[in-house]
């Protein structure tokens, strides 16, 4: 009887010992999503492209019935970006994590503080952001984005009220 509960006991050992982990905040999935927030703060656009998939796709601030593809991505981010000076993304190590489903996915998760200034205006950012990547054979297939961009729409429609407010003030020659 010993015996027996000692090869159990060892079993259950062993089995423990092999199990992967299902939670880490060191990975390449991970250096690849700083590469890739890196890559679009810097304005390097066309950079992303190698993270994700061919197929990818891409929900920001959407539901899983509205994706888009990594060129609608780029394409958004160029004619967006453009009116923005001092791009800045930052996430925390603490920040940033993988972890391994139930069926085996992997998801990159992090949390962060994008910043910038409105060229135009002047007026300065700081929105917090949520991003979940998954990955298969090292490459972005699905990418969730979530921010309130609010603040920035608001601030926009203002600019250009102003702008047509002091366009309509200025006297007929």
């Amino acid at each position: 009887m010993k015996k027996t509960m000692l090869i159990l006991m060892m079993a259950l050992i062993f089995g423990a010992c092999k199990q992967e982990a299902r939670y880490t905040m060191q990975a390449p999935e991970i250096d690849s999503v700083k590469a890739l927030l890196a890559a679009s703060a810097s304005g390097d656009y066309e950079g992303q492209r190698p993270f994700y998939a061919e197929n990818a796709q891409i929900f920001i601030n959407a539901t899983k019935e509205n994706p888009i593809t990594v060129d609608q991505m780029i394409e958004g981010q160029k004619s967006e970006m453009g009116d923005f000076s001092q791009i800045s993304v930052t996430v925390e190590d603490d920040a940033i994590e993988m972890v391994t489903t139930d069926n085996g996915e992997k998801w990159v998760n992090c949390w962060g503080t994008w910043k910038a200034t409105h060229t135009a205006s002047g007026k300065s950012f700081e929105i917090p952001f949520h991003e979940t990547f998954q990955f298969v054979d090292g490459k972005i297939v699905k990418d969730h984005g979530y921010w309130d961009n609010s603040t920035i729409m608001s601030a926009m429609m203002e600019y250009e009220a102003a702008q047509k407010a002091a366009a309509d003030t200025v006297p007929a020659m």
